[in-house]
């Protein structure tokens, strides 16, 4: 399949590798290995269940960041039709880590955002590996100001490992630009809906992610900070005070990062069980990547039955659940 297997999936794919050897085998010598191919299949489909059913927190990091899972231009090209891509901040530049413009879901018109990973070398260094910088933030701004101008509903999608931190986008303003999103997506008079396809981090993620229904996908994280950022600050900060090195509070840091995942509650099924997530979506068997255009199936289902729902609500009433929602985040 030309895909970047992870540690914990190697017994799946010794498994795959046999299959693929019966089939060479078959193909070349026209022995009918049918039987033998259909029952290591079964034998592979239950191992990944069981593997998958019981996934640690940083196994589930390790695929919320997966090269090849599927990137927010992906969905939009595979959930949404005539996708019209509207461009810049009017301020700055334009920045390729957030996307948006207009779209249709189904028959309903739309206003869809998201952070883009990008898919290629290329493509992740244009994009900034998907830490968008504040004149991104206020891309996305400028475009739910259009939505409400026209009341079109805003879908905005989560995959970012953070803003970006760098000096000339604190020169930026941009904890300004992450603070006025926040301001701003709690006042929309249009729905909103907002979904973590894969790593969500920071405020980075939050400033697009108000909304009256957030949505996870299974294998997507989303926190407040990286396991690595937060083993870096319980444990990596003793190490540089007892006077390590440099690169042993690094190995510090990389050793602890599983242990501050499995504390952080920052999986979707945790983020559930704390009523902090409205809804997860289950991905194929061995996450979106094995499978994207059924996990596209998926989430368009889910997303045409969110709308839906919010549509029927009073403007007024949904606007306050929203802001109540807010409010009691973390009570």
């Amino acid at each position: 399949m030309g895909l970047n297997f992870l540690d914990f999936e190697q017994p799946i794919i010794d498994i795959e590798t046999q299959i693929e050897d019966l089939r060479q085998v078959g193909n070349n010598t026209k022995i009918d290995l049918s039987d033998k191919i259909e029952r290591l299949e079964r034998d592979r489909i239950k191992l990944a269940r069981s593997i998958f059913s019981q996934l640690t927190p940083w196994q589930v990091v390790q695929l919320a960041r997966h090269s090849h899972r599927p990137r927010f231009l992906d969905y939009i090209e595979h959930i949404f039709d005539h996708f019209d891509e509207l461009h810049g901040d009017r301020q700055f530049a334009d920045d390729r880590a957030i996307i948006g413009g207009l779209a249709y879901l189904g028959t309903e018109p739309v206003m869809v955002i998201g952070q883009h990973k990008g898919r290629n070398t290329v493509e992740r260094a244009a994009c900034n590996f998907g830490m968008p910088k504040p004149e991104g933030y206020r891309k996305a701004l400028r475009l739910m100001q259009l939505a409400e101008r026209f009341r079109l509903p805003v879908l905005t999608f989560i995959d970012t490992p953070g803003a970006d931190p760098g000096v000339a986008s604190e020169e930026r303003n941009q904890s300004g630009a992450l603070a006025a999103n926040l301001q701003a997506m709690s006042q929309l008079n249009v729905p909103v809906i907002a979904t973590v396809i894969g790593e969500g981090g920071s405020g980075g993620a939050l400033a697009i992610g108000v909304a009256d229904r957030l949505l996870m996908l299974q294998y997507s994280v989303y926190s407040a900070i990286s396991p690595e950022g937060c083993a870096s600050i319980i444990w990596g900060n003793k190490e540089k005070s007892s006077a390590a090195s440099v690169d042993q509070a690094a190995k510090t840091v990389v050793n602890h990062a599983a242990e501050a995942a499995a504390i952080m509650a920052m999986t979707a099924d945790r983020l559930l069980d704390l009523k902090l997530v409205d809804q997860v979506i289950e991905e194929p068997l061995g996450g979106a990547h094995r499978n994207p255009a059924e996990m596209m199936r998926r989430l368009k289902t889910v997303l045409l039955e969110q709308y839906a729902q919010l549509r029927q609500e009073d403007p007024q009433s949904r606007l306050e659940k929203r802001y109540q929602r807010l409010i009691s985040l973390g009570l």
